[in-house]
């Protein structure tokens, strides 16, 4: 007699209520099925198999399902291995129970040493006991150790003919190369949306349950491909919905939104109305939406729209409701604005995951989208510009005293000569003769006085620069102390290189030009004032508030003067 007569039969979850049995039940792995068949059929049985996939596609029922086609007697005991297992006898029914003695099941997970490994090496040796086949099902097997490994190779190549080995791991990347090459591998694939869809479809009627076609769709999404994921959510909602299984049932247990507050929320971002996003945003959030799913559930509207942009319309199956709010915002948004919100999200996405507060990181998303979507794209900006005024007429020239070295007047310069860098008209220079004071410059330079030429660069100004037949004059003003015999150095270096007199002086005073290295400042804040001033330069620094003026770069026209 029971101590516990009003005890209830234990319940059985729905993934392994409804686990396959066999190939035929087996949903999503078609390739894999046709192979193994075809093997089975024709007596081609590899010694190990590796199965392959992520979480809930059926790696373990696979396994079970070989072990009991290999393994079948038929109803009459007289049968051998077959793709259809009768399901009837008693090596299938022990192998569904998970009760025969001659299908062992390893969980590498909790078995990951060597001496585990060596109980099988040890065990393969002794012939079955019931069974046809003695079929070792080892599940998460990346996570046995390196020596464990090493110690199943030899037995995993060539094991007794009584013995066949069936692998199943979620990461196949740490598998190693060796036990790679001695199975037959078999990657099972995620099965599809609309396959899982009408697989729940089917077990939810099974259940007597009267569920809405989205929200077995929404399961389904949410399963991203694992069956045994969407079993456990349809699980959870019969029990929390009961008979009826209604979306926002399923809406409120998963924590996403609704297809109408995404879409009232991806118009604000559109509209650029920061106010009524951050609005929509607090109403998700305190309706019990994930800021997650939230942000997830956007991208997938933008990716959708994106879609029915290159297809020309929206999908037929979105509500009325929906439409009417969507199809304002493709005819708005093209290409380069879907590809920036979709971007844009996605960096929101993963700030989101690693935030301290998923909610405040959902609502500065959303805000950067909004800001973003209230700027002109950059095929928009080229329009603007294009009916922008027109640059305004280059400013005035630069004065005397920031005009190019070489012809300032100053102080001590006899009058009548002339202080213009060009070479006046008179005898033909040779072809090292320099023309003005920056080609001075440029000689001590390529001769190989660096310091010679910083000098001149930086610390003395130009008064005079006279060719004539007795030779050269240049004058310089010294703007900082000079070492002694600096202009002696200078005329005998001059001399020297270029085969004709020079005579160079340091004449005193105030007045004079500035260094090579002023002008050129002075030349680069002038050009900087010019591009300030430029409407266009001023209509991006207004348009683009977080925009910076770097500078001014010549074009090729300018450098190569």
């Amino acid at each position: 007699m029971s101590l516990f007569p009003d005890t209830p039969p234990a319940y059985r979850v729905l993934a392994r209520k409804y686990r396959p049995s066999d190939f035929a039940a087996l949903i999503g792995q078609e390739a894999m099925v046709q192979t193994l068949a075809n093997a089975i059929r024709t007596g081609r049985l590899a010694q190990a198999w590796l199965l392959t996939g992520v979480r809930g596609v059926g790696k373990t029922s696979t396994a079970r399902i070989i072990a009991r086609c290999l393994n079948c007697t038929g109803p009459d005991g007289t049968g051998g291995p077959t793709v259809t297992p009768c399901g009837v006898c008693d090596a299938c029914v022990q192998i569904a129970a998970g009760q025969h003695i001659d299908v062992i099941e390893m969980d590498a997970a909790s078995n990951t040493g060597v001496d585990d490994v060596r109980e099988i090496i040890e065990a393969v040796r002794y012939a079955s006991v019931s069974a046809r086949y003695k079929v070792y099902i080892i599940d998460e097997v990346h996570m046995l150790s390196k020596s464990a490994f090493n110690a199943l190779l030899k037995t995993l190549e060539e094991p007794p003919p009584h013995v066949k080995f069936v692998l199943a791991t979620t990461e196949i990347d740490k598998v190693p190369a060796t036990i790679l090459s001695r199975c037959q591998r078999f990657d099972l694939r995620r099965v599809p949306l609309a396959r899982l869809e009408a697989h729940f479809a089917e077990i939810a009627r099974a259940e007597g349950v009267e569920a809405e076609a989205e929200a077995i769709h929404l399961i389904a999404r949410a399963a991203e491909g694992s069956v045994r994921d969407g079993l456990s959510i349809l699980d959870q909602a019969i029990a929390m919905g009961g008979a009826r299984l209604q979306a926002d049932l399923v809406r409120e247990l998963l924590g996403l939104a609704g297809r109408g507050r995404v879409t009232r929320l991806l118009a604000t971002i559109v509209e650029a109305d920061a106010a009524a996003a951050l609005a929509e945003v607090d109403q998700a959030h305190e309706a019990g939406v994930e800021p997650l799913a939230l942000v997830r559930a956007l991208l997938e509207l933008v990716h959708q729209l994106t879609r029915a942009k290159s297809a020309g319309q929206l999908d037929p199956q979105i509500a009325e409701a929906d439409r009417a709010t969507l199809q304002p915002i493709l005819d708005r948004l093209g290409f380069p604005a879907l590809h920036r919100l979709w971007q844009l999200l996605l960096k929101g996405y993963q700030e989101i995951a690693i935030a301290p507060d998923p909610a405040d990181a959902a609502a500065m998303a959303v805000l950067r989208a909004v800001h973003a979507a209230g700027m002109p794209g950059p095929e928009e900006l080229v329009a603007l510009l294009a009916a922008a005024p027109a640059a305004a007429a280059p400013a005035a020239a630069v004065p005397a005293a920031a005009a190019p070295a070489g012809g300032a007047p100053a102080g001590g310069a006899p009058e009548g000569r002339n202080p213009s860098p060009e070479a006046p008209a008179g005898p033909a220079l040779r072809p090292s003769q320099p023309r003005d004071f920056r080609a001075v410059v440029r000689l001590f330079a390529e001769q190989g006085e660096p310091l010679l030429a910083r000098q001149l660069n930086d610390k003395v100004a130009c008064t005079a620069f006279e060719t004539g037949d007795n030779g050269t004059i240049l004058g310089l003003r010294a703007l900082t102390e000079l070492p002694p015999g600096f202009a002696r150095g200078i005329a005998d270096r001059l001399a020297r290189w270029t085969g004709t007199g020079w005579e160079v002086r340091l004449d005193t005073g105030d007045a004079g030009g500035l260094s090579l290295f002023d002008e050129e400042r002075a030349q680069a804040e002038a050009a900087r004032a010019r591009a300030l001033a430029d409407p266009a330069v001023r209509f991006l620094l207004e348009n683009f508030p977080e925009s910076e003026f770097i500078g001014v770069r010549p074009d090729s026209t300018e450098e190569a003067a």
